[in-house]
């Protein structure tokens, strides 16, 4: 089973907002005292934030699929529904979202960083919210606004300081081994490294990170070999250095011959990380040269012939054994130096206030309406994310709610937008999405229906109190029974009277039914 994984896709999906609800208030002598619906708890999001203990993608590779709570309707009395709870994923420091389509959307660098990948929606609002002075008793409430879905790609992209690049079987996991605690596999195949190895490095005072990549070899760039699944982890590296195999028992290879393959790949490789401010290109960072396994005599012999070449580069060159430690202060504190040098032209960003820009009061939503081709036919689209927002959150069974929808329309421009375009009485308009969007037939009207519903912003039940008080149901009852009694009396009377008598009295009509005279 694997262990470490450093690219995964995830699934995120918010949380759907509640719904608001819509209700009037009941007390003892208080008969329908006014709206008192609450509003819709807020969806869950789902949240991704920098852990320095965390070192792998694994769990995400098992559970790809996240989603976040609900938000609970509201209710009576204005009780407001319940927020759903967001999901916090932790990730390694240096793990790089993207699209699906490769678009860079964040790098997450540092402790506590965080980036919402499907934000929650929005609860709807109850009517007790939507109450204002002329539309006091409103009969309907917004719908909860549907989650955010997105799927991301994640890739773990390793923060070291020092890069060890070089052919497998190098010596790389050895030199890490013997330069810190790190204690990685270590045999004699190719490959032995899966996957990288981070170390730390102490030289003096200078604290450093050291990352072991694991073996390149010719077309590494374009897929071969693990180079392409692991060439990311050095895009962050500050210092590059070449791990030079001296006792290579191939004939046709050499330090020099390994080390011009090696800068191919390197500089073929196209990372992703160009669009992040004070990116430094992989072939502008200091290398570094070290031949290996000078503790092999036809190594030091080898070494002894490669090193005036390798000089004449223009880059440091050590000779170390990672057998004997030979070479290996040395080359430790010649990297601290490097890294301190790169740390001082690169100064940690200064903390700096954030600054809000909120929008001016009375500000113009913007709208767009586009005439657009669908299925043989002419479309009005209209975009914008309030209108789109408002389409989503109304209840298209409540006709109070959608003249209300009509009216906020109006409000924001959209019959002019449209005018504007060139549509007429009896076009077709879609709110939205040509796919996914709300499609109705435009009928331009200043008043929005009213009409149809009655004057919004009245409702019978608040404005005439039709329920009787107790002293008219007293006297209601009382008429009854005088009424009753009065019916019996007249029943009696034509009783004696003889109006009610059977015609056969005594006689052979077996029906025995009576009839009236």
């Amino acid at each position: 089973m694997a262990s470490f994984v450093d690219r995964v896709t995830i699934h995120a999906a918010g949380g759907d907002g509640g719904n608001g609800v819509a209700s009037v208030h009941r007390e003892k002598f208080k008969p329908l005292g006014g709206p008192d619906g609450g509003n819709g708890g807020n969806g869950g999001s789902v949240v991704l934030v920098v852990d320095p203990q965390v070192t792998t993608l694994l769990t995400y590779h098992h559970s790809p699929h996240q989603r976040a709570d609900n938000g609970t309707q509201g209710m009576g009395d204005y009780r407001q529904g319940r927020a759903g709870e967001d999901i916090v994923l932790s990730v390694p420091d240096g793990t790089v979202v993207k699209s699906p389509t490769g678009e860079l959307l964040a790098d997450l660098t540092g402790e506590g960083e965080r980036f919402v990948v499907a934000e929650g929606g929005r609860g709807g609002l109850g009517n007790a919210a939507l109450a204002s002075t002329k539309r006091r008793a409103p009969g309907f409430a917004l719908l909860g606004e549907p989650g955010q879905e997105r799927d991301v790609v994640l890739e773990l992209k390793s923060v070291a300081d020092v890069a060890l690049v070089g052919f497998p079987s190098s010596g790389k996991s050895s030199l890490i081994a013997a330069m810190s605690q790190a204690r990685p596999k270590i045999a004699d195949y190719p490959f032995t490294t899966l996957v990288p190895n981070l170390g730390v490095v102490e030289a003096g005072d200078t604290r450093f990170t050291m990352a072991d990549v694991p073996g390149l070899i010719p077309g590494a760039s374009s897929g071969k070999g693990l180079g392409l699944e692991f060439l990311r982890h050095i895009e962050r590296c500050a210092v590059i250095v070449h791990v030079l195999d001296t006792a290579a028992y191939d004939y046709d290879r050499d330090p020099l011959s390994d080390l011009r393959t090696i800068e191919e790949e390197l500089g073929a490789y196209r990372g992703d990380l160009g669009e992040v401010e004070g990116y430094v290109p992989i072939m502008e960072r200091p290398r570094v040269v070290v031949l290996n396994k000078v503790d092999v005599p036809d190594g030091r012999d080898l070494a002894d012939i490669a090193r005036p070449s390798l000089e004449e580069l223009g880059w440091p060159v050590f000779e170390v054994s990672a057998v004997t430690h030979e070479g290996l202060k040395e080359l430790s504190f010649g990297l601290a130096q490097l890294v301190e040098r790169q740390r001082a032209e690169i100064p940690a960003a200064a903390l700096s206030r954030p600054v809000l820009h909120p929008q001016a009061v009375g500000a113009r939503v913007a709208v767009t309406v586009t005439r657009r081709q669908k299925n043989g036919g002419t479309v009005y689209q209209v975009r914008g994310d309030k209108p789109e927002r408002w389409v989503r959150q109304t209840d298209f069974s409540n006709d109070e709610a959608v003249g209300y929808l009509a009216d906020r329309l109006a409000a924001v421009g959209v019959e002019d937008e449209l005018v504007r375009a060139g549509a007429s009485a009896g076009d077709t308009v879609v709110i939205g999405g040509l796919d996914d969007g709300v499609i109705f037939d435009w009928e331009p009207s200043l008043t929005t229906g009213p009409e149809l519903l009655g004057e919004r912003g009245t409702d019978v039940r608040v404005e005439r109190n039709d329920r009787p008080s107790r002293r008219e149901r007293r006297e209601r009852y009382h008429d009854s029974m005088d009424a009753k009694t009065v019916a019996r009396e007249e029943l009696w009377t034509e009783r004696e009277a003889g109006v009610w008598t059977d015609p056969n009295e005594g006689g052979s009509d077996s029906s025995g039914s009576g009839s009236r005279r």
